[in-house]
């Protein structure tokens, strides 16, 4: 058993835009929440360089500062901002028990989830030496940089399609590696694929290496069944393999789709337990980005303090 136990309002277990955000939101409502870092505190905008998609920085921002100012924010309003991670949960009866760093034990009058979600990686040494110097995980957040050039993306699957197709609008060519002879996208998706003259689907080939020092200069790729390798002259290499929500410490005890998002009832950010919200990729396997995650951290705020309202 824990020693020390204390007692909370609001709870808020993450720290990209939406914890943030609802802290924001959930200070200013006089809540004085807790917020909880996580693993990697910021979330994944803190292996983001230049975010220039995010309303009111005219001339881009660094991911890293966009959330340290997104901190000092909550902070400002009485946020208290804590490094730790959530290590265990107990959602039976509030208020609820939740464990800190193994150590510290909170109750929670509620309890806001926004904890995201991590790309899944091809697991090669160059793509995280080069992670953010022309790899990226995200099309829509950094294609922008790498038009009018050629670009490579590797998956299969709609995602890949849809940020393969957003990145022929923009780039000059679009090298597409699937490992299989067919995409596992649904059939709209790879007709669109098919038919854009831009793209290149490369079947059968797999990464070998991304090549470059300070920046994508190429991709060595490999014919799986032939074994022939070869050098794509590309300037930026895409991952479009899939996410995986950070909610494993939630299965179980609060309602998730079969891929872990958890699952809010429409129009609100509200779980299965009352009390329990959850915003930001956590529950969005749509967007994913960084103004659609704080819009619905200030939602799981306000909805927390009308329950809270409500139970006085």
């Amino acid at each position: 058993m824990s020693q020390e136990t204390e007692t909370i309002k609001v709870l808020i277990v993450g720290s990209g835009p939406a914890g943030y955000t609802a802290a924001i939101y959930a200070s200013r409502a006089g809540l004085s929440p807790v917020l909880y870092t996580g693993i990697q505190p910021g979330g994944q905008l803190t292996i983001t360089n230049d975010v220039e998609n995010y309303p009111g920085y005219p001339d881009g921002v660094m991911g890293p500062q966009m959330m340290e100012d997104f901190r000092k924010q909550a902070e400002r309003f009485g946020t208290e901002v804590r490094y730790g991670v959530v290590s265990q949960v107990d959602f039976n009866k509030r208020p609820y028990k939740v464990v800190v760093d193994e150590s510290k034990t909170i109750l929670a009058e509620t309890v806001i989830i926004s904890t995201g979600a991590s790309a899944k990686w091809l697991g090669i040494e160059s793509e995280t030496r080069l992670n953010g110097k022309g790899v990226s995980a995200c099309a829509v957040c950094d294609g922008f940089f790498f038009r009018g050039k050629d670009v490579a993306i590797v998956g299969g699957g709609d995602t890949a399609c849809e940020e393969a197709s957003y990145l022929a609008n923009i780039c000059k060519k679009v090298y597409m590696l699937v490992r299989r002879d067919e995409l596992r996208a649904s059939q709209i998706m790879q007709k669109r694929v098919m038919n854009n003259p831009k793209i290149e689907i490369l079947w059968n080939h797999e990464t070998e290496e991304i090549l470059g020092e300070e920046e994508v200069n190429g991709v060595r790729v490999k014919n799986n069944q032939t074994g022939v390798e070869k050098v794509l002259d590309v300037e930026a290499f895409f991952v479009a393999i899939g996410h995986q929500p950070n909610t494993g410490i939630f299965a179980g005890l609060v309602d998730m789709d079969q891929n872990g998002y958890i699952l809010t009832k429409p129009g609100s950010t509200k779980t299965n337990i009352p009390g329990v919200y959850a915003c930001g990729d956590a529950q969005d396997h749509e967007y994913r980005q960084a103004v659609t995650a704080a819009g619905t951290g200030c939602m799981a705020a306000l909805d927390a303090e009308r329950f809270l309202s409500a139970q006085e």
